[in-house]
């Protein structure tokens, strides 16, 4: 039996349990491959290939695991239900795309879904720049379990640049930690370097500033690194756990 398939809704999110009304504890996008466990009427439990995450989603919207060969390289890019006939919806960056057909301008992903090539990239384009990624998403509202432009959390911003990249990468926190291998004996901070606390993780831009996305703040920000460090030990009463160099 078949048991690889793609969803194809713009996104969704994945529950801790079968109904709307549980814990959100991740999101799926566009093109992103999965197992399923287990289904119903209603839900499938499904095991996600990229991270092996699992989770709930109402049982619709996917089909056999499609061949991606583009994928989306713009906070989000607006689907066409032909060329040059908008509709109101998106997909969210690094989602990943099968090509039906195209133009000069536009791919066809499914019927009546078309995007336009400038927010697209090869899928095996590879974007070393992090910053450049990271940055993407500022003042994206934070949004626990999120992945999305529409709202996304500290763990997702991280995990989005590997899983655009193609490498694998854990989706939670705590995942995120034990998979790093880092120390604590840090005192100046460069470009590139990951900040972990308990449940919490922020990414430097440069020797001064970091990009996270803050519940506190309720969005995606810049901030001063040792404020942030000092925020966090005051309020939270976390001190940092770990720093490791981001690599791809």
């Amino acid at each position: 039996m078949q048991n690889n398939f793609s969803f194809i809704g713009n996104f969704s999110n994945i529950y801790k349990k079968p109904s709307a009304f549980s814990e959100v504890v991740s999101q799926i996008i566009y093109g992103e491959e999965f197992k399923i466990l287990s289904n119903n009427k209603n839900w499938i439990k499904i095991k996600t290939s990229f991270d092996n995450y699992i989770g709930y989603i109402k049982n619709k919207q996917y089909e056999l695991k499609i061949n991606s060969s583009y994928k989306v390289s713009n906070l989000k890019a607006i689907i066409f239900k032909k060329p040059n006939l908008k509709t109101k919806n998106y997909l969210t960056f690094g989602s990943k795309l099968s090509l039906i057909d195209q133009n000069k301008n536009f791919i066809k992903i499914q019927k009546n879904k078309w995007i336009k090539k400038k927010d697209i990239k090869k899928i095996d384009h590879k974007e070393k720049n992090f910053v450049k990624i990271f940055k993407k998403f500022l003042k994206v509202k934070y949004v626990w379990g999120g992945k999305t432009f529409k709202g996304i959390d500290c763990s997702a911003l991280l995990q989005i640049f590997f899983y655009y990249n193609n490498s694998f990468y854990p989706r939670d926190t705590k995942d995120q930690l034990r998979y790093s291998k880092g120390n604590l004996k840090k005192i100046k901070f460069k470009k590139g370097d990951i900040i972990f606390w308990k449940g919490h993780v922020a990414m430097c831009l440069n020797s001064k500033e970091l990009i996270h996305a803050y519940g506190p703040e309720k969005k995606v920000l810049i901030m001063p690194i040792i404020q942030t460090i000092n925020r966090i030990e005051k309020t939270a009463k976390l001190k940092v756990k770990k720093i490791v160099k981001i690599e791809n």
